[in-house]
């Protein structure tokens, strides 16, 4: 039974809001490539969200403001076309954690900060298409899979 309680406790002091557990930026890593697969570093990127825009170069992890709202990502390298991307935002496990033990208040105030948000942490986008990249998808150590959008009918 302590030990129950115990871990009970363990959980609680664990969870809690979203902003004490996860910083206001989160990290992303942006790969570039060819339509043949083939890696091309050094490409210009621009990751856009509501809060605002960072630039980095393919390759590199850089940190982007986290928000409710997608990000949009544009790489640009003078031998190929646009790489175009959407990363989806999706909630993290703070915002369950207030939900559960918290309450309202703090999923609200996290809600709109965007720290109960996280984006995928690895991406590769692929010269002359528009992919999506969805973090639930997701692998420790691996880059998202991304999709073609779908098509409207």
């Amino acid at each position: 039974m302590l030990k129950r309680l115990c871990a009970v406790l363990c959980v609680l002091a664990m969870t809690g809001c979203a902003s004490i557990v996860n910083e206001t930026t989160h990290p992303i890593k942006v790969e570039t490539l060819t339509d043949q697969g083939k890696t091309v570093s050094g490409a210009d990127c621009r990751l856009t969200n509501d809060y605002g825009t960072t630039t980095s170069k393919s390759g590199d992890t850089t940190q982007v403001r986290r928000s409710s709202k997608d990000l949009d990502i544009t790489c640009k390298h003078p031998d190929n076309p646009d790489a175009m991307a959407r990363a989806i935002s999706r909630a993290n496990a703070g915002l369950a954690g207030n939900i559960i033990f918290g309450g309202g208040i703090g999923a609200i105030i996290d809600h709109n900060k965007g720290t109960a948000y996280t984006y995928p942490t690895w991406v590769r986008l692929v010269f002359g298409k528009t992919l999506v990249f969805d973090r639930s998808n997701e692998k420790e150590g691996q880059p998202v899979d991304g999709a073609e959008p779908a098509t409207k009918p």
